[in-house]
């Protein structure tokens, strides 16, 4: 603001004028910046009369844009000298009953010059402190004093602008988590403990298997001591392949009493994703099955078949491997998990054994778990939420029930396996808990929901606490260990916050120059402290990338792992996570890098360009969009590029539906503009082909329920249900309301051994006939016999 004070001198007004300026803040040097904003300050003398309207004019930013929304005023205040006897005089008789400076302006930063010193004034919108400004303000001439007087050439973005009250709160005072834990042992050790502590209390209960803390002990030794027999020992990665059940634990326990790291290697995945993990992570063995371990193609030396190696296995000793120089170290890794990759590939997370200790101490204690409670585990092994729901309880004399992969998707059965158990805590994802709600469950008894793997919405919040659970909000990426904060939930009117940082994790919120951020405001969120893994295996670059050194920390060789997570400090604390700052996706509970399908999706000769976001049109709904520039397209593209993803990735990763432009858009400066990206339109996603329109009673049952669920008309009784964007929760809902309009108990594992109309209808008409003793129905077509 310019003051117009020759020729003015004997009016009466406020002559004062208001003029923009722009100061970009760069690499140059304090000194250096400071004489161009002095020269940049000079040549707006030369405007001093000119109206701020005629500024806006010739500025490049267009009505109703403001021009500036912070406003900076120097003030010469002659206030502090000894007024004249004319001054005096003109007083006489006045009375000051005070004065309140006001501003139409967001942000306004006034600063009196008293000739001895300045005062500052700030004046901001709620619910900004001016206080807090002025401190910022305070401490950043600070700074720039101190840097003129004795380091000029310092750049002027490496001024530190913060208080040093708020830095200590941001460093210390919110990040005070050390507590003691058991350092030196490792994972496996802790479930020996325990099962020293409790041997006959029940461990395990899968389907209608039963083990006690001893009697799974015992399988892991011998688990452990065939392993050493095979030369498995510390450093080597073990790769397991089993479908879940007891011997599933038993197994995960045996490898890592072995010495060796567990590497899960979920069945349901593609032939090509799983032989590529197994290549990548240099088993050294593959547990499994003789069903399950042909897609690696290992040789029969270096796998353990749970089924045909059962009676060496079990004729092994079942005492415990003795400690030696093969034995697990507290450093050592424990797992090796595999989560989506940018380039086109899986990456592997090494975790060690120390991490997964400090993990399940600080959860024992919040949120907390007691041996009096039954956890019902519904994760896959390759999920590591997983490592929380299998051996937290195991480190405490608690009860596991291993839930199937059937009970795990169908909301009805996984609600009448938490009640058979009297159930009292489950962890899952949100669309885990929206199948148990829509399936009617309330909890019998106290009960504790854990809550994580993607962002918690409020209403599915809202229904949780209204079923008078304990509900706790989990966040944390797999790279430092499951879960880095928690929170309990008890209200959503002022939202959803991820919590505070669990025991011995520091938590940092930084900008792209790794400076701290001020509370309130939004930067990448980093995490450090005991949880955090060795790395990605065998991927050096991209470690150095992602896992940086804590500059901030006083510990030798603290280091931070980057989550690409935007979040920023609650005045209270608590961490607001505000989406990502990148591409990558969660799509119910799994993390995806969309540059992994849009490099799969590129192999295809007829793809030009592509590019893959998650859409959610429909509250709830999220989806995969891929959306394609294509050259002499085969005219089912759209089936042969699902099928090319479908066979590397698994069915979580396959876009819903495959868009066809003339081209990408893009922003002005030519990058990708994925904001523009149109809404799919019903088409899109559908098979490519002649319509069959449905030919018996239960078909068209059936496709009324498709419609209504899938929200889309476009498709005929021989599209796949999959294909069409269905997933689990979908899955549910229509099985729900064909169970209600058949009057037939219809398990939900139908659906998925038969996702279209024509098919489903089928079963369900044999189902009928089954159930009523009559003939089957007339074949509308080719018919399949299909056994029940």
């Amino acid at each position: 603001m310019w003051c117009l004070a020759h020729c003015c001198d004997r009016v009466l007004g406020l002559f004062m004028n208001t003029l923009p300026v722009r100061i970009r803040v760069g690499d140059e040097t304090v000194q250096a910046s400071v004489r161009h904003t002095h020269t940049l300050l000079a040549q707006l003398l030369r405007h001093e009369h000119a109206p701020l309207a005629l500024a806006q004019r010739c500025s490049a930013v267009a009505p109703p844009a403001p021009l500036f929304s912070a406003l900076l005023n120097y003030r010469h205040d002659t206030g502090a000298a000894q007024p004249s006897t004319e001054v005096l005089q003109a007083w006489e008789g006045i009375e000051c009953l005070g004065g309140e400076e006001r501003t139409n302006y967001p942000f306004v930063l006034s600063v009196d010059d008293l000739g001895e010193g300045f005062a500052l004034t700030a004046q901001v919108q709620s619910p900004i402190d001016p206080l807090r400004i002025c401190a910022f303000m305070h401490t950043a001439l600070e700074q720039l004093v101190s840097a003129l007087e004795s380091a000029p050439t310092t750049s002027v973005r490496s001024l530190d602008v913060l208080p040093v009250s708020e830095r200590q709160q941001l460093l210390v005072g919110w990040n005070t988590t050390a507590v003691e834990y058991p350092k030196d042992r490792c994972l496996h050790q802790l479930i020996e403990a325990q099962a020293g502590r409790t041997p006959d209390q029940v461990a395990v209960v899968f389907e209608q298997q039963t083990l006690t803390y001893c009697e799974l002990d015992a399988r892991a030794s011998r688990m452990a001591q065939a392993l050493r027999s095979r030369g498995v020992g510390r450093g080597q990665r073990v790769g397991l392949c089993i479908e879940r059940s007891a011997d599933m634990l038993a197994a995960v326990l045996g490898i890592l009493k072995a010495g060796a790291a567990y590497v899960p290697l979920d069945p349901s995945f593609p032939e090509a994703r799983l032989r590529f993990m197994a290549d990548d992570a240099q088993l050294a063995l593959l547990v499994s099955t003789g069903d399950l371990a042909g897609p690696f193609g290992l040789s029969r030396e270096r796998q353990l078949l749970l089924d045909a190696d059962a009676q060496t296995i079990y004729s092994t000793s079942d005492t415990r491997v003795s400690v030696d120089a093969c034995t697990a170290q507290p450093g050592d890794p424990a797992y090796v998990i595999y989560t989506s990759g940018s380039t086109g590939k899986p990456k592997g997370v090494v975790v060690p054994h120390r991490a997964v200790v400090n993990f399940l101490s600080s959860m024992a204690r919040e949120p907390g778990l007691s041996a009096n409670d039954v956890l019902v585990a519904v994760t896959t092994l390759s999920f590591d939420i997983a490592v929380l729901e299998l051996y937290l309880p195991l480190t405490i004399g608690a009860t596991v029930v291993i839930a199937t992969h059937d009970e795990t998707v169908d909301g009805l059965a996984l609600g009448s396996l938490l009640e058979r158990h009297s159930a009292s805590v489950m962890q899952a994802t949100p669309v885990t808990w929206r199948l148990l709600l829509e399936a009617g469950w309330t909890p019998m008894t106290a009960f504790k929901a854990l809550v994580g793997g993607e962002a918690m919405p409020e209403n599915l919040a809202d229904q949780l606490i209204a079923c008078g659970v304990e509900l706790w909000n989990m966040y944390g990426p797999t790279e430092t260990t499951v879960w880095s904060t928690c929170a309990r939930i008890t209200d959503t009117s002022n939202g959803i916050t991820i919590g505070k940082p669990i025991a011995n994790t520091t938590v940092r919120i930084l900008d792209a120059r790794k400076s701290l951020c001020p509370i309130g405001v939004p930067g990448e969120l980093c995490i450090g402290g005991d949880g955090v893994a060795l790395g990605y295996w065998n991927r050096p670059e991209l470690t150095a990338d992602r896992f940086i050194p804590d500059p901030f920390s006083m510990t030798l060789g603290a280091t931070l792992y980057c989550t690409g997570d935007r979040a920023r400090w609650c005045n209270d604390g608590t961490i607001e996570h505000l989406g990502r700052l990148d591409f990558q996706v969660k799509l119910r509970g799994f993390r995806i890098e969309v540059g992994e399908i849009e490099a799969g999706i590129a192999q295809h000769p007829a793809v030009r360009e592509v590019a893959v976001i998650a859409r959610e049109d429909t509250p709830g709904d999220k989806r995969l969009v891929a959306y394609l520039v294509v050259e002499s397209p085969p005219t089912d593209l759209v089936d042969q590029l699902r099928a090319l993803v479908r066979a590397a990735m698994p069915d979580y990763m396959v876009p819903a539906h495959f868009v066809i432009l003339k081209a990408l858009p893009r922003t002005y400066n030519g990058k990708l503009d994925r904001k523009a990206l149109p809404a799919p339109s019903a088409g899109d996603g559908a098979p490519r082909g002649v319509a069959v329109s449905p030919r018996t009673p239960t078909e068209e049952m059936v496709l009324g329920v498709f419609r209504g669920v899938l929200d889309r008309g476009d498709f005929e009784v021989f599209d796949n249900f999959f294909d069409l964007g269905g997933h689990s929760l979908m899955a549910a809902r229509i099985m729900f309301q064909l169970r209600a309009a058949s009057g037939r108990d219809l398990p939900l594992r139908v659906l998925f051994e038969r996702p279209t109309v024509s098919a489903l209808a089928e079963a369900i008409d044999s189902i009928e006939w089954v159930a009523s003793s009559r003939h089957p129905p007339a074949a509308a077509g080719n018919r399949v016999e299909i056994e029940l």
